[in-house]
């Protein structure tokens, strides 16, 4: 080996050592602060339910559809990350039937609070509340088949740290899906520009540098047009 190529070793290994350090911590930066703000402290629940369950709202319009995308089989771990009033985290229990598991996750506990009565109301003993962080959706190692994040992406004040703590829940092979509202300069309006921190590129791009590969194997979404819908398979 060279002088030059010794010289540039030390270099190298320094410069990947960093690289996996960057890749191993938790995320110290919020990249959206205050995005949250609404869901802290006491949650006028039905408020949220008049606006996450109006008819108006494309994901909830089409929630049936969606959840048929999915592919859900029973016997399967979901976690419903941002469950929010728990439309889905519900739809997702009869999916999966008894022997199934739905995880909803949520930063406000009065969200989890509506979602275990409506739980209850509906006899389902499948579904359990988890109270997330900013930073982690506190979910146990090798405990879910799919992550499901709807509308919820761009509330992740620390991405990387909550895509990482994704992974680790991710069973090997597991999957996640993003919808989220298409944001493009001179096309998307006013609310979404200043609402919405990334478009559909820079999220694949995030997503995929937290352990994740692009994942080609979701049906049509003709209904969507205010939001893409993505899948993502865990790598590793």
């Amino acid at each position: 080996m060279s002088n030059r190529r010794l010289l540039l070793l030390p270099v190298l290994l320094l410069c990947l050592f960093a690289g996996c350090l960057s890749q191993g911590a938790d995320q110290k930066t919020s990249v959206k602060p205050g995005i949250n703000k609404n869901f802290e402290g006491k949650v006028d629940v039905d408020k949220w339910v008049g606006i996450f369950e109006g008819e108006s709202r494309e994901v909830f319009k089409h929630r049936r559809d969606i959840v048929q995308a999915l592919g859900l089989k029973p016997g399967m771990s979901v976690a419903d990350v941002g469950a929010g009033t728990g439309f889905f985290s519900l739809l997702f229990a009869d999916k999966v039937g008894p022997s199934g598991k739905v995880f909803a996750v949520d930063i406000a506990p009065d969200f989890l609070k509506h979602i275990d009565a409506k739980a209850k109301e509906r006899h389902l003993t499948n579904v359990t509340t988890v109270h997330c962080t900013q930073n982690s959706v506190a979910l146990p190692p090798d405990s879910i088949d799919l992550a499901f994040i709807c509308d919820v992406y761009h509330h992740f004040e620390y991405p990387h740290s909550t895509m990482r703590s994704i992974h680790r829940a991710l069973r090997p092979g597991g999957r996640v899906v993003v919808i989220d509202f298409i944001r493009i300069e001179g096309v998307s309006s006013d609310w979404v520009l200043g609402h919405v921190r990334a478009g559909q590129k820079k999220v694949t791009q995030e997503i995929e540098a937290d352990g994740f590969e692009l994942a080609h194997d979701l049906p049509p979404t003709p209904y969507l047009k205010e939001n893409y819908m993505i899948r993502f398979r865990k790598k590793g």
